[in-house]
């Protein structure tokens, strides 16, 4: 019972789980313009160590999440919105250490970029909220993978854990490194990890224009990879460069 009640909220957040990151980014970078602080540490060191530390989870949350979606099968861990679609079990690659590798890294990412706003008591919330949601939809699309799969989904999660990495038990990827399907999947995520530091530095500085001087080579940096997100989104939507991936 307590199962069939976390499937059916995971099915609702499902649907609405791509709008979780703006959300995050926002309240974060509002944070970080009313506390002005990078920690929460009454150090320079400590608090720039902290920076680190909440950039390096993020980026790991958002590593993870490429790997994946680079050695996935085809028609499996894509982008539809309104229900969980798959071809086949992934069961090789990231797969074989955890069955939910992509929310473990949206969890990891999530909670370095709440950190990144300087509030341990927001990246605690996000962590914990992050874990809530994504739990219930990984249950949501178990369900669906144990009535499309049988047998073979019973196997496999069995021997694989749930949200937790296993430390052995590597299976060599099925398929060669799809990068067009990663660029396609995770292209905004990369780009919102590069996006955050620099945003909340601008909003601690009070989102004032005439002191981007003093942010002019990060500026630029995030021009550029600005032009390139631009770049990918309008092959998205006006040439065949990415058709026939999901």
């Amino acid at each position: 019972m307590y199962q069939q009640e976390l499937a059916r909220s995971g099915a609702a957040l499902f649907k609405v789980r791509g709008k979780y990151l703006i959300s995050v980014i926002a309240i974060g970078a509002v944070i970080a313009f009313l506390s002005g602080a990078i920690g929460p540490f009454a150090t320079p060191s400590a608090n720039l160590a902290w920076f680190w530390v909440s950039l390096g989870i993020a980026v790991a949350g958002a590593l993870i999440r490429v790997v994946t979606s680079g050695y996935a099968a085809l028609g499996t861990s894509g982008n539809c919105k309104s229900e969980a679609v798959a071809s086949e079990l992934n069961t090789t690659g990231p797969y074989s250490l955890v069955r939910n590798p992509l929310y473990l890294g949206r969890i990891l990412n999530f909670s370095g970029i709440a950190m990144l706003s300087g509030n341990w008591v927001y990246a605690a919330l996000v962590f914990l909220i992050s874990v809530l949601v994504y739990e219930r939809i990984s249950v949501y699309e178990e369900e669906f993978l144990r009535k499309e799969f049988g047998d073979a989904h019973a196997k496999w999660a069995q021997d694989v854990p749930f949200l937790l990495p296993r430390l052995r038990g590597w299976v060599k990827p099925k398929y060669p490194f799809w990068w067009r399907r990663c660029v396609l999947r995770e292209n905004t995520k990369v780009f919102a990890v590069i996006s955050v530091p620099i945003l909340n530095h601008f909003a601690r500085m009070g989102f004032d224009v005439g002191q981007l001087t003093e942010l002019a080579g990060w500026f630029y940096f995030w021009v550029g990879v600005a032009a390139i997100e631009l770049i990918v989104v309008n092959l998205r939507k006006f040439t065949k460069t990415f058709d026939a991936i999901s």
